[in-house]
């Protein structure tokens, strides 16, 4: 039984039947940025106690939860300080500090997912090679430090290739695709003062992906299978159910199983994968948290990815997720010149279209590829649901209001 449950729930007895009243539970948020932000509403609409550790005043979950701790991700006295005010430790962004989430983790914090797990992703290499191990599906890789690793990996994989950070990159940062010798000095150039792996390039048919929990009794669900269609390395458009064949379903389900038993975790994770012309999995990467790919979930769900994850990590039932209509989710991204104080003009003719809903962050300040907020458009449809996303977001103009605000 896990710390906040053993804190949390005092027993009476009456004459008819014992009942159960559970306290306040107290979630410590790593992170607070938008997955944050709607854990923390969840939580709320709970009425737990939320308190996030993040390095920027006002961020977008400041303005629903109870505390925040001004303080950079990895600031040992920071995250002692949260595990001291908090029942229970997540996160929404694999940047914490996993040395001393282990030591805490071992001193009875109850972290989840585990900072063993977190520190396992935060490292793609160690990630692969996890993975590998386990006989799970990835496509082939070498850890490349140097210019000479990463000529060797070349020779190995040819052109194009795939040039990937190790440490602190997520949601497709840190990604360089090598295409030719043409960009090969780029490619030097991102290796850098970096530790990276090279992978080999896959032409895939699609991009899906799949949020799957687990509780602390080994309770697991998974909501459903979604196509995912990036942009510049950032997801752009998610669509629910996926396009795929029943087999290709069936397979990822399997691989997500398979993926979460070798993660040990507790939590909520989004296994991204490709699917080949034979239906064949591959993984691309994990994320042990909520995901940007799981958004449609609030609106098109019997429960949201963000719900699952706070009964997940308190060890509550799970629930199978009921996909109640197909749905598309499309991203509001920073414009390529953007790097300024802004407001959203066209957010009423976005709210008059019929199955739409508009979340939005509240960052303060745009910039080139920054997620600022998104819509999801239900519709019986799935190709209906696309246009009528995407005439969304063409609705949605960023105002610079850099002059009104100086």
């Amino acid at each position: 039984m896990t710390r906040v449950i053993e804190r949390s729930i005092k027993i009476y007895t009456d004459k008819v039947d014992p009942l159960y009243i559970v306290k306040h539970a107290r979630i410590g948020i790593i992170g607070g940025g938008q997955l944050a932000k709607m854990i923390a509403q969840v939580a709320k609409r709970m009425s737990m106690y939320v308190i996030i550790l993040d390095p920027t005043p006002n961020c977008p979950a400041s303005t629903v939860i109870d505390r925040q701790i001004v303080a950079d991700f990895k600031d040992e006295n920071a995250i002692r300080q949260l595990a001291n005010e908090c029942d229970v430790i997540t996160y929404e962004i694999e940047l914490g500090n996993s040395d001393i989430l282990i030591e805490l983790e071992m001193n009875g914090f109850s972290i989840h997912p585990s900072a063993k797990t977190l520190r396992n992703i935060q490292d793609k290499l160690l990630q692969k090679q996890i993975l590998k191990e386990n006989n799970l599906p990835i496509p082939d890789f070498m850890g490349v430090e140097t210019k000479e690793d990463l000529l060797k990996a070349l020779e190995k994989f040819g052109y194009p290739a795939v040039l990937k950070a190790r440490f602190d990159s997520y949601d497709g940062r840190g990604n360089f695709v090598i295409e030719s010798k043409e960009n090969l000095d780029e490619a030097i150039k991102f290796l850098k003062n970096k530790k990276c792996l090279m992978e080999e390039y896959v032409p895939f048919v699609k991009e899906v992906s799949v949020m799957i929990a687990k509780n602390s009794r080994g309770q697991v669900v998974r909501h459903p299978v979604v196509e995912n269609i990036h942009k510049d390395n950032i997801l752009d458009i998610t669509i629910v159910p996926a396009r795929i064949s029943t087999k290709g379903i069936k397979e990822v389900k399997y691989v997500a199983d398979a993926t979460l038993s070798v993660l040990n975790g507790v939590g909520i994770f989004g296994i991204e994968m490709f699917l080949g012309k034979d239906d064949k999995v591959l993984i691309n990467e994990i994320a042990p948290r909520p995901h940007n790919s799981g958004h449609y979930s609030i609106e098109a769900c019997s429960i949201s990815q963000f719900e699952q994850h706070i009964r997940a990590i308190l060890d509550f039932p799970l629930i199978e997720p009921i996909l109640h209509s197909p749905a598309v989710m499309i991203n509001i991204i920073g414009e390529d010149d953007s790097n300024y104080p802004y407001a959203f003009e066209g957010i009423k003719d976005v709210l008059a279209i019929p199955g739409a809903s508009l979340h939005i962050y509240g960052k303060k300040i745009t910039r080139k590829g920054r997620k600022l907020g998104h819509i999801t458009v239900l519709d019986s449809n799935i190709e209906s649901a696309i246009q009528k996303a995407k005439k969304c977001r063409s609705l949605i103009r960023i105002e610079d209001i850099s002059d009104i605000n100086g």
